[in-house]
């Protein structure tokens, strides 16, 4: 049986408060528009710039979302709703439109990476979900994102699948991380399903499993002889290098090559640079050097400054789980409702009003500058629009890049952020405004939001 359309399957995998507060506008005959914008309030520490990713996600299930006869049946069961506002959720389908930064593309805070308009009942059911396939991808692009920087180029791959938090999230963590430039990932299902290249070596259970390591190193490489990556560390680095050149040359013999072999554990970068002159006096130093265990950004910055001799890293755990950053505060809200700009004054959250367009200046070598957030109506010469409109009338306008179409898109993006803006500790701020028009608006609706809800002239 074919698996049901993704908006179908989840519809009901949002938050209660969404459909009780759907049941309150059909109680009140409130149909009009509705914007809502998705943003995120504040960087984590050490963060300078966010990755956009998960918009077809997001896009997929608004163009296919419906509640089926079984939802329906689970809401009347819970004695909530009344009979004529399930009829209604019958008929509910997403009519609305979408604007979006492209996958891939980089984002400040406060900046919106999404904007929602439909009639408020669609727009308010849809939160939940956007939010959630959003948030994971973007927090860990972000974070795979900073790995890369660190590591100067040296190819990266993900093996964070038996850490992350769930199997759907193991699977994004492959593809957020491919997005920003891994080479691919351990995860067998997610290479299927994305066409991401897989990677793979063997555990320690595989050389405990053996008498003797140089016979699993040998058995590994008859088996595997065009990816035989040897993992040298369950007894003693040094003593498997040599086990590992030994089994190089005898595959020299057959016409073959030890592709790598892996660290896993102990002072990487005195160990490497070890490895790398046993493997020259060895007559094997055309043999890579992988790295695991505990990477992520920070610790690929230590041992590289430390002189460190790695060719190659797997990053597992800290980036699938974004260990110092688990989450981003991003929020979805209402910035505009039947022609009427909206907005909250509470205490470190106050939003921006109105649908909004976001300008980005460069420099005269091609470089980011600054950025504008503007109301979306508003041009502003010289700046170039990132918000692009994705869905009307409840469909996909365009057509989405793939994967790698998107991976390009995010390395040329990166390209032109400069330098203090990557930083992996302390990165500078990169400068945002508001622009004339918004400032302005702003400014009115709140003026009269403290003359009619607290008397304040």
């Amino acid at each position: 049986m074919a698996e049901k359309p993704l908006g179908e399957r989840f519809a009901l995998l949002t938050d209660l408060y969404q459909l009780t507060m759907a049941a309150c506008y059909f109680d009140q005959d409130m149909h009009d528009e509705a914007t809502f914008s998705l943003f995120i309030r504040k960087y984590p520490d050490h963060r300078g710039y966010f990755v956009a990713a998960g918009l077809e996600e997001a896009l997929n299930y608004l163009a296919t979302l419906r509640f089926t006869e079984e939802d329906l049946a689970y809401l009347e069961s819970t004695g909530l709703f009344q009979t004529r506002f399930l009829d209604f959720l019958k008929t509910v389908r997403f009519t609305g439109e979408v604007f979006a930064l492209p996958e891939g593309g980089i984002f400040f805070k406060d900046e919106p990476l999404l904007e929602v308009t439909a009639p408020i009942i669609e727009a308010q059911l849809v939160e939940t979900f956007i939010i959630n396939a959003m948030s994971l991808q973007t927090l860990i692009a972000t974070k795979a994102s900073r790995s890369v920087h660190a590591a100067q180029g040296r190819p990266i791959v993900d093996f964070s699948l038996r850490r992350t938090q769930g199997t759907d999230a193991g699977l994004k963590v492959a593809r957020a991380s491919y997005l920003v430039g891994f080479l691919g990932t351990s995860n067998v299902l997610a290479g299927k399903l994305y066409d991401i290249p897989i990677f793979g070596t063997m555990a320690h259970s595989y050389i405990t499993s053996f008498k003797d390591e140089i016979e699993a190193f040998r058995v590994f490489a008859k088996n595997f002889p065009n990816i035989t990556t040897l993992l040298i560390d369950t007894y003693d680095n040094y003593v498997g290098a040599r086990k590992a050149a030994e089994v190089a040359r005898e595959m020299e013999s057959r016409g073959q090559r030890l592709r790598a072999v892996r660290l896993d554990s102990g002072d990487i970068a005195e160990i490497s640079k070890k490895v790398r002159q046993i493997l020259a006096e060895e007559g094997v130093g055309y043999a890579k050097i992988l790295a695991s265990g505990g990477f992520d950004e920070y610790k690929i910055a230590r041992v590289l400054a430390a002189g460190g001799e790695v060719d190659q890293l797997a990053v597992g755990t800290k980036m699938g789980v974004s260990a110092d950053a688990p989450y981003f505060d991003i929020a979805y809200k209402m910035v505009k409702y039947a022609g009427r700009p909206v907005m909250k004054l509470s205490t470190g959250k106050r939003t921006l009003v109105d649908q909004k367009q976001v300008f980005r200046f460069y420099d005269d070598q091609g470089n980011m500058a600054r950025d504008v957030i503007a109301l979306r109506q508003e041009e502003l010469p010289g700046g170039q629009p990132l918000l692009e409109k994705v869905m009307d009338r409840g469909r996909v306008t365009k057509q989405l890049p793939d994967l790698k179409q998107s991976r390009d898109y995010f390395a040329s993006q990166f390209t032109s952020l400069p330098q203090a803006y990557k930083d992996i500790e302390n990165p500078a701020a990169y400068p945002v405004s508001l622009s004339a028009g918004l400032e302005k608006l702003q400014s009115r609706i709140e003026q009269e939001i403290l003359e009619r809800e607290l008397g304040e002239s």
